[in-house]
């Protein structure tokens, strides 16, 4: 069975070495989110980047591979991802985020829950 319908994709670039009270900052970022009750939350590690330093951060140089890009990405109901940045402005000091209008469809079992984690 499938549903599908609007959704709005919070995309949140950081950085891997960035962090939230001694821990890695897109951990917190994807708690908050669970906390929230959002959908869901993914987090991809980039194998080359650059920022707003300009300096190109890649994994095929040992001394630039500790701060490779990170990406967040959550997908969920307009309202509830806009209710969520509020906590991501207490938590980004760098960064950036992109909100993206989409067309989800979601797969599940026909005999499977069809909330938020279905």
């Amino acid at each position: 069975m499938k549903a599908t319908g609007s959704a709005l994709r919070l995309t949140i670039l950081i950085n891997e070495s960035d962090t939230w009270h001694h821990k890695p900052l897109f951990q917190e970022i994807v708690h908050r989110a669970h906390q929230a009750g959002l959908a869901g939350a993914s987090v991809f590690r980039g194998i080359e980047g650059f920022g707003a330093s300009s300096l190109i951060h890649t994994t095929r140089l040992l001394s630039l591979s500790e701060d490779l890009p990170v990406e967040i990405v959550i997908v969920d109901a307009e309202d509830r991802i806009r209710a969520f940045l509020r906590q991501l402005d207490e938590l980004l000091v760098g960064g950036m985020v992109v909100l993206d209008e989409c067309q989800v469809t979601r797969y599940f079992a026909d005999d499977a829950p069809q909330g938020a984690d279905g």
